[in-house]
């Protein structure tokens, strides 16, 4: 068969006006470029374990030209999140009416499998490493497995191949996304990942990861990889084994993870050592009433909340950016939420700073839980899921004030002036570190 692996990228915003302050905004400019060019791992993944019999292209969707398909192909493996879904569902259903079968898988499928199901003859529930090979064989003696897959998360790792970057043209991207672990041992009500494919945290063998980073290298000489974890370093004994090794790779390299990394001084010299640029970091509220109940088995971040501003400054004291992720509209939250996030930023000078609107994503708890209580607006309206527009009322403001609030700080935030007054502040506080650069 031939198989057409189609990824569905880039950041998606509603709001006109956002999305003006978007292509203007520094901060915004960047980031947006950044997760506009980040390939597909998941489908990479499944490229790399399909059987040599089969012929295998990676594609952009916006790269399909007039027809809106992909043309030549037997079956089209679409991945797509909620905001992107609609579009997802429409390419879907004109590679069906161009006489293709249909693949659809991601995070929103794996929530709403059946609603999906009415665009494609299968649907990925979870993991695909767990069925991609039984689907293949299907496909190919012309059954349609309808929905396949669960939420079990127990593929182990140890099995995991070795995803096809050969497929890339890498001049088309500013990095590569390798992944070391699944899962998050926080369960955070708005979290829409670790939630739906992994409920248990799990790494993958370092060889194997060592592996991902070597088969970069084969096709890039200087790399940046985006690291495709939920939450790095929970595994401390982990990543000190496997620092000193990535750091002999010479690249360079971004994560997500929480705020016991700045615990750790150790950890954190061997990761700049190994080439660890920046670490995103969801702080979610600078102030403690909105951080009660966020997290549903510790209050893990309100715990932690009076160790903010000292956690950015000893990580930033490795040579190490910090990107401080802030969320607002949470229930604790006023009106007043937006000058407590700006008085933050402007005192902690984190390197970088990421604002979102609250987003309920299908499949969460935040989901249910504001389903229940009444306060969704346009349920199933899932392309306005992108962590911008609003979807939900507020329960301590308007949503106006949500809205003109956040694109008021937006423009603060990420103006040319605090943007360049955060990143002296790094370059100020940041200590000389010997580092394989």
């Amino acid at each position: 068969m031939k198989i057409a692996l189609v990824a569905l990228s880039g950041i998606r915003v509603c709001d006109p006006e956002l999305m003006r302050l978007g292509f203007t905004l520094p901060g915004f400019v960047e980031r947006g470029q950044v997760i506009a060019s980040l390939p597909s791992l998941s489908l990479l993944t499944l490229a790399g374990m399909t059987p040599a019999k089969h012929e295998v292209a990676y594609l952009e969707a916006r790269d399909l030209g007039s027809s809106g398909v992909p043309e030549g192909f037997d079956v089209a493996a679409i991945s797509t999140l909620s905001a992107q879904v609609p579009e997802a569902y429409g390419l879907a259903d004109r590679c069906r009416s161009a006489g293709m079968k249909v693949v659809l898988g991601g995070l929103h499928v794996t929530a709403l499998p059946e609603e999906a199901l009415h665009h494609a003859d299968a649907v990925v529930v979870g993991e695909g490493e767990t069925v991609w090979p039984r689907l293949l064989e299907s496909l190919e003696a012309g059954h349609a497995e309808g929905i396949i897959g669960d939420r079990s998360g127990s593929f182990s790792l140890a099995d995991a191949p070795l995803p096809a970057f050969h497929l890339l043209d890498t001049t088309r991207y500013n990095r590569l996304t390798v992944q070391t672990s699944r899962g998050c041992p926080h369960h955070c009500e708005f979290c829409a990942s670790s939630i739906l494919t992994a409920p248990r945290f799990k790494t993958k063998p370092i060889s194997k990861v060592l592996a991902e980073v070597d088969a970069i290298l084969e096709i890039w000489d200087r790399p940046f990889v985006e690291l495709a974890d939920d939450n790095s370093f929970v595994n401390r004994p982990y990543w000190k084994e496997l620092l000193p090794s990535l750091a002999r790779r010479e690249v360079r390299w971004f994560t997500e993870t929480d705020l016991s990394v700045a615990e750790d001084d150790r950890l954190l010299h061997l990761a700049r050592r190994a080439g660890c640029v920046e670490v995103l970091i969801g702080f979610e509220s600078p102030t403690r009433e909105p951080l009660h109940g966020l997290e549903l088995r510790r209050d893990w971040k309100l715990q932690r909340w009076g160790d903010y501003r000292d956690a950015i400054r000893r990580i930033q004291s490795h040579g190490i950016r910090v990107n401080a992720c802030f969320i607002l509209g949470l229930d604790g939250q006023a009106g007043d939420c937006f000058d407590e996030v700006r008085e933050f930023v402007d005192e902690a000078t984190p390197f970088d700073v990421q604002i979102t609107v609250q987003t309920a994503f299908p499949g969460t708890p935040l989901r249910a839980r504001l389903k229940q209580e009444g306060r969704l607006l346009g349920d199933g309206d899932w392309e306005r899921c992108t962590l911008f527009d609003i979807g939900f009322k507020p329960k301590r403001m308007t949503v106006d004030q949500l809205r003109e609030g956040f694109k008021k700080l937006a423009t603060d935030l990420y103006g040319e002036e605090r943007t360049r007054r955060r990143r002296e502040g790094f370059r100020r506080h940041a200590r000389k570190v010997l580092a394989v650069q």
